[in-house]
This record gives structure tokens, sequence and C-alpha cells, in this order.
């Protein structure tokens, strides 16, 4: 156990990768990737630490890094802001060198959570699960990651996502005014293309590129294409300088993608506008960043679209996900696909033309 950014952390550690896992609410941050000459971390630590926030914050916001668990996502009746994963203690039940698994029992939903990373030597991947166990009734869910791009030049990182079928800004206001938030974007805006989205103003946004809009903080959702035997699973990617930085998913497990864009739009503590040129790109299931109540109403049912899961008395819930890091030459640009290359490798094209083949073992994903 260490202390890291005013959280005791577990860490674990790999010639590829070492990452570290806050003990309180789970949040895994800070992540470096070696790779070679470039030492790349991507995650976000929040600008402040859990002892220079002020008390009555949830642990969700005191630890605020990197990736978590989400369970439920969003607000609860019962609970505190994304559950009890995203804020409660995590206990250690077992660590290898090359594993960290760690357990908690929910006060707010009754699951137990199995919390399990992976490293595999030669791969600058993060294999990811979560089993869930007694778990009963509709509940809505995620994976919250969030990049930290705020020493990015202006629009220097390049987002992309595999093909989806339904994308929308956030229908009501995500920023409120009355808090002193602002957005930029339009809400219930239709996405069809990421680089021209419609903001208040009557312009379009590039949200292709980021960091941008300083001062505002907005929320979209994109809707995966279901798998197929040549795109058996769906993908995130942010081209660094330098590197990429991606997740890939199974669609089933996690139908959506959140962006939330974080760039100055919060005045309020404590956020006090420094928390810049973060970008949370969330796999969810889920109806936006709503309610677990607002996501059993099936608003996008007819679309369909669904917002949560059914989990039943005796069954275990496992959601994996892979997220990894890979060098890229400095002209990569915008990752084009990420495809499988054989059973042990994947490939990423980026928009000219040059390609990575990097080993991921991404039938880890598969149920």
């Amino acid at each position: 156990m260490e202390t890291i950014h005013g959280a005791p952390s577990y860490v674990l550690k790999s010639k590829e990768i070492t990452c570290a896992v806050t003990q309180t609410a789970g949040h895994m941050a800070p992540v470096t990737f070696h790779l070679g000459a470039t030492e790349a971390s991507p995650y976000s630590l929040s600008p402040w630490q859990p002892n220079q926030a002020e008390a009555g914050l949830p642990n969700l916001l005191l630890y605020l890094r990197g990736d978590f668990l989400c369970l439920p996502f969003g607000g609860q009746k019962s609970g505190p802001p994304h559950g009890d994963p995203a804020n409660a203690v995590w206990h250690l039940k077992a660590q290898s060198a090359r594993q960290l698994c760690l357990t908690q029992k929910t006060g707010d939903t009754g699951a137990l959570v199995t919390k399990t990373l992976s490293l595999i030597d030669g791969h600058h991947a993060l294999y990811s699960e979560h089993l869930i166990e007694g778990l009963i009734g509709r509940w809505n869910y995620g994976n919250h990651p969030v990049l930290d791009l705020s020493s990015v030049p202006e629009g220097g990182a390049r987002v992309a996502t595999s093909p989806f079928k339904w994308g929308s800004v956030y229908p009501g206001e995500f920023s409120n005014a009355a808090n002193g938030e602002a957005g930029t974007l339009l809400p219930k805006a239709e996405i069809k293309n990421l680089a021209n989205v419609p903001r208040k103003d009557g312009t379009n946004a590039d949200l292709t590129r980021y960091p941008a809009r300083k001062g505002f903080d907005d929320l979209i959702m994109l809707v995966n294409e279901p798998a197929t035997a040549l795109q058996p699973f769906a993908w995130t990617a942010v081209t660094f300088p330098g590197y990429v930085w991606f997740s890939l998913k199974n669609a089933a497990d996690f139908p959506s993608t959140l962006f939330w864009i974080s760039n100055g739009g919060r005045s309020g503590h404590p956020w006090e506008k420094r928390h810049l040129g973060r970008l949370g790109l969330e796999e969810v299931c889920s109806h936006f960043s709503d309610s677990v109540d607002v996501s059993r109403e099936d608003r996008l049912q007819p679309l369909g679209i669904p917002t949560t899961r059914i989990f039943s008395s005796g069954e275990k819930v496992r959601l994996p996900l892979i997220q990894a890091a890979a060098a890229v030459p400095q002209t990569f640009g915008q990752v084009q696909s990420i495809t499988p290359a054989g059973t042990d490798f994947i490939k990423i094209v980026g928009e000219n033309g040059v390609s990575v083949t990097v080993p991921i073992n991404w039938q880890f994903l598969k149920s």
C-alpha cells in the first residue's frame, strides 16, 4: 500500500505498466504505460487531493481520478452518486505480481462486487473485470475513465470511436447555470458526425479535437453498433502526441459511450473552474448520466437502446474491459479503425494510413 495523490492505494507493476488503485472508492490512477522512450500517463488526477476539499462531499469527488466502476450509474435515492463501488472501501482479496483482486459488499444495492486487474507480460494493456453477484432487478452501470489532456496543445489530441448507430447531446441542461456551471452544446441535438455537433449559438463544435471550448462542461452519448465477425468489439481512442490510448469492450455489456467533456465549466467547490482539459470516455448501460430511476423508464426503448440490465438472484455477471496504450508516430492522427489481427493482436490504423500492430488478448472480452 502506498499513499498516492493523498490516497492510500494498491499498486500493480510490470515492465510495461505501473498502476495504482485507491483503497477507498477503487479509482484507478495514476497509470503509466512504459512505451520505450515515451512514459504515457493519460489518466486524470483531480486538481485537489482528498484532504484538500470540504467535508461532506461524497468520496466520489474527494478521490476523483482515472477509472472506476459505477453501480448504479448516476444518482440514486438510497446511496451515494455512482454507488458504493465509486465511493466505499475496497478490500484486498489477493495480489500477485501481475494481478490485483479487490472485493466490496455494497450497502446500497446489496451486491458483492469483485474487481480484478490483470497484466500480461509484453502487453501495454490493463485487463479489467468486475464480477457482480447477488444483485437483483434492473440497474444501470458503467466504467468511468477520465483522461487528462490539459498539457496537450489546444485541439492537439484526436478523439475517435468505432461506428455508432445513434448519438445525442444530453437532452436537458447538463451544466446548471444556477450552480455556476456552463455548457455550450445544444441540448438534445442529434449527432451523426463527431466533427459537427450543434452548439447553442448556432455554430458547430468538432468533438474529435481536444482540448477545446474552455469554460464549458458538456455531455453526449453514443450508442455503439453491435458486434460482427469482423468487428467483434467496440472501441474508443484518443491520440496523444506520440501515443494512442484506447479502450475495447463488448457492446452487449456496455451498449453506449458517454463523453464527459470537462474543461472548466464548473465553478462550485471542489471544481472552481480548475478541472481543465479532462475528458471522460465512459462505457455504460444507462440513460446518459441520469439516475437509476430515469434509466428504468426506458426512454430510448423506441430506438432499441437498452438503459438498464436485468440482474437475477444466483447469477454472476462479468463486465470485462481492456484499456491500453500504443506508441505511434507524431503524424499518426485520428484513429480510423481498431480490428483483430489474429487471435492475440490488434491493428490500429491512423488517418494518414499508418498502422501499428500490438499484442492484445481481445478475446478476454468474450462473455
